[in-house]
């Protein structure tokens, strides 16, 4: 029992020793013309990468992509479907595409930190839709991303409504997974105790 209360006192040490982020969340996804509805018949891939951070209002978007059938024309975040997934619905972030985002190109790579509380960060429809302020929609922009009713997609001249998209799902902090191994650690601890007597 004793051993127990060390692993476990340990475990919470080692969790609160980590280091503090920013109140930011990250979300990742995979850019592929499977998710496109309809799908998009296309060799192209790309990676997309979105960081909210709460505390500074801004939302970082990451792009790189590469093998697309027609050349880039816009790229945008839509939100936000019913099921993720399942539908397609308006654009969320400024239109008609993000501020400097590589066009004519069938490969390419796009960082850009938008100052979420400006009005022209977002679509306006999307502002009037939710709330009617800056606030209510970045909140609900936060929220269609937490729940994976959110997706960036690549739009070409051979697939205007989209050639490659990404449900963008939370990426677990690095704490989550800290806290997990170290719940892990006891439960072996305890299992291997068990097994023992």
């Amino acid at each position: 029992m004793q051993r127990f209360a060390l692993a476990s006192l340990t475990a919470a040490a080692l969790t609160a020793a980590l280091p503090a982020h920013a109140h930011e969340t990250v979300y990742q996804a995979l850019l592929l013309g499977t998710s496109e509805i309809p799908t998009a018949v296309t060799p192209g891939t790309g990676l997309a990468t979105v960081t909210m951070d709460f505390d500074l209002l801004t939302l970082r978007v990451q792009v790189t992509f590469a093998g697309l059938i027609g050349t880039t024309t816009a790229s945008h975040i839509h939100c936000c479907t019913v099921t993720p997934g399942a539908a397609n619905v308006g654009v969320a972030t400024q239109t008609p595409s993000f501020t400097g985002f590589p066009t004519g190109v069938t490969s390419g790579i796009y960082d850009h930190t938008f100052d979420m509380s400006l009005a022209s960060s977002y679509n306006a429809a999307f502002i009037t839709a939710n709330g009617g302020t800056v606030g209510s929609a970045f909140n609900a922009l936060a929220a269609g991303l937490d729940s994976g009713n959110a997706y960036l997609n690549v739009h070409t001249t051979a697939f205007p409504g989209g050639e490659i998209r990404a449900l963008l799902t939370p990426v677990p902090e690095p704490e989550t997974y800290a806290l997990m191994l170290s719940g892990l650690g006891v439960l072996a601890f305890a299992a291997r105790r068990r097994r023992g007597h």
